[in-house]
């Protein structure tokens, strides 16, 4: 074992005695598929020690760790639980804070730790625009009143700056109580249950409410036996209040209403070999400002189908011819993407084996020591997470020429690049099947043209690539985005709402969505009969609720245009060609970023 090694295992070591030492429990060990008391405990990943911040990240967040398994009861936690999802973040921030908060007044040590790496964390935070609220996440404003309030941190003056957009909002409704959670902080039910109530009162929150959810989801047939012939026995009551609280943590928004009935059927108006998916469900009851006027003519086309072999194949010829000039630019880029994805998965080694190659250097022992056994190591996988990315690709009218070919380039080369990383990718597109409203306008005219009769489109989502298929079966679907005939409005809020469901089915570990686009969503049908922000507002409350939630992972690059005003995590590129670079820097950042501790 060289000296980092050596280090780094002392280090552990000292971390596994700290962890056993606060925490009470003894069981711990070293092994964290043996630590059966804290099952969901993410042991320590040492590979990335690499300056003396990076100790104090993972001591602090080993103490916190520890805290949790010695305060928070999982129970009290589950029965408290909001099942609104903007509730449930801050519900876990309020409780994170708590137990936090008692280990800082137990020992100085602790205390320490966790405020070197609060301020360094709330001195690096960066916000390219702080304008408004839609510019701050609640979440994050909540943790900096929380950590100022509660836990006594001292603030930096930018994060002064974020949390004032929400100051207000956060005061009027938690002030008078924070005497109450101080006070409380031992006792977790009338902390948890406290901090639930204020939380679901709070009407900062933007249509969240699950509580209505229980009357679209129809649970299995044991449960509804249990829970109807024991409907009158206090025990298993509780046991489905404790289920219903649990549902909290999964059904956060009511996304349900967004699922799609995908049903493929032929259809008279396309194409007879046209395979047509109708999107029959496409609302949501809590959001009374998105209203759809029909879901009748929209579709979820296959690529394949939307055009005959013969332009298809045609299309990707020329797609081929462009892609030349940009081949050695973005195929470097592409390698570089595959090197580090690839050196992430095979680079760590096992010591102390009984067999394996010899470690030489543990030779030395021998040598002093006859009687020592040889020692011998084998590299090991790491941790990496099954991943799947979504390309959503804005496939409107404005996106003709240049910024539609490089992106179909970019979707080509990286589908290629992941799927040799073992990483799943779909990419799919948004746009509408006719210019000015098409059927849906035909048929509001048909019916009086009722007033503000929301979304006036028809809409065209359309599959190129789909995540269990090979690039080699799909390669030509991807010449058919060159087609102009095709591209023509874009309804950015729901095409992110299908790719979202979709995504969300897949049994993948990490999901990325990552949604290409040349600015705000139009629709000169549905403008001219609603507000001039109708869809830009629906947009941003889907991507909102979907960073909230977290299950999945979302980002976008606008092309010529900021879009840093719908997503949190936006870049904006000026020239078509950047996109390559832009992508793939993108995706190499969300993959180097490992998660140690959920």
């Amino acid at each position: 074992m060289n000296k980092e090694d050596s280090h780094k295992e002392k280090f552990k070591q000292a971390l596994i005695s700290t962890i056993k030492v606060i925490s009470g429990d003894l069981k711990i060990e070293k092994d964290p598929k043996k630590n059966k008391s804290s099952q969901n405990f993410n042991f320590f990943e040492l590979d990335n020690l690499n300056s003396k911040q990076d100790y104090i990240k993972l001591r602090a967040e080993t103490d916190s760790e520890a805290l949790k398994i010695k305060f928070s009861n999982i129970n009290i936690y589950k029965r408290n639980l909001p099942k609104n999802t903007s509730c449930k973040a801050l519900y876990d921030i309020a409780e994170k804070l708590r137990y936090e908060t008692l280990g800082k007044k137990m020992l100085k040590g602790i205390y320490k730790n966790l405020q070197e790496n609060y301020e360094f964390q709330t001195s690096i935070k960066r916000k390219d625009q702080l304008k408004s609220k839609e510019d701050v996440k609640l979440s994050e404003a909540f943790e900096l009143y929380m950590l100022q309030n509660l836990f006594g941190l001292k603030l930096n003056s930018l994060s002064k700056e974020i949390l004032s957009f929400w100051e207000k909002d956060l005061k009027s409704s938690i002030d008078e109580h924070l005497e109450y959670f101080s006070e409380n902080l031992e006792n977790q039910e009338a902390y948890n249950s406290k901090f639930s109530k204020i939380l679901q009162e709070m009407d900062i929150f933007e249509g969240d409410d699950e509580s209505k959810n229980d009357q679209n989801d129809e649970p299995n047939d044991e449960n509804s036996l249990n829970q109807n012939d024991d409907a009158e026995n206090e025990g298993q009551q509780e046991k489905k209040r404790e289920e219903e609280s649990q549902s909290g943590l999964e059904a956060d928004h009511d996304f349900n209403e967004y699922k799609l009935d995908e049903q493929l059927i032929d259809t008279d108006s396309e194409k007879q070999s046209s395979e047509t998916v109708i999107q029959k469900d496409n609302l949501i009851s809590n959001d009374k400002d998105y209203k759809i006027f029909t879901t009748e003519f929209d579709e979820i086309a296959k690529a394949e189908n939307l055009e005959n072999i013969e332009e298809i194949t045609k299309l990707r010829k020329s797609l081929d011819h462009q892609l030349v000039s940009f081949q050695d630019l973005i195929t470097k880029l592409a390698n570089k993407l595959q090197r580090q994805l690839l050196a992430k998965q095979n680079r760590s080694w096992e010591f102390d084996l009984e067999e394996g190659l010899l470690d030489s250097s543990k030779l030395s022992r021998v040598i002093i020591d006859p009687y020592n056994s040889l020692s011998f190591k084998k590299e090991k996988d790491l941790d990496f997470k099954d991943t799947i990315v979504t390309l959503l690709i804005d496939n409107s009218g404005s996106m003709r020429g240049r910024p539609i070919t490089i992106a179909a380039i970019c979707a080509d080369i990286l589908s290629r690049t992941l799927e040799r990383c073992s990483v799943k990718v779909e990419i799919l597109g948004f746009t509408t099947k006719n210019w000015k409203g098409g059927k849906s306008r035909e048929d509001w005219n048909k019916k009086n043209k009722i007033k503000k009769p929301g979304r006036l489109n028809d809409l065209r989502h359309i599959i190129y690539k789909s995540a269990d298929v090979h690039w080699r079966q799909s390669k030509k679907n991807l010449g058919l985005m060159l087609k102009e005939g095709l591209l023509k409005e874009n309804i950015d809020g729901e095409a992110i709402l299908w790719a979202y469901n979709r995504l969300k089915k897949r049994k993948e570990e990490r999901k990325i969505l990552m949604v290409i686009s040349d600015g705000a969503p139009v629709d000169d049908s549905t403008l001219s009969v609603n507000s001039g922000d109708f869809l830009e507002k629906h947009l941003k409350k889907v991507v909102k609720v979907i960073e909230n939630k977290g299950d999945i992972e979302i980002l976008a690059i606008g092309i010529g245009h900021d879009v840093s005003r719908y997503y949190n995590k936006a870049i904006k590129i000026s020239d078509v060609q950047e996109l390559g670079d832009v992508m793939i820097t993108q995706l190499s950042e969300l993959f180097d970023n490992k998660k140690k501790f959920h």
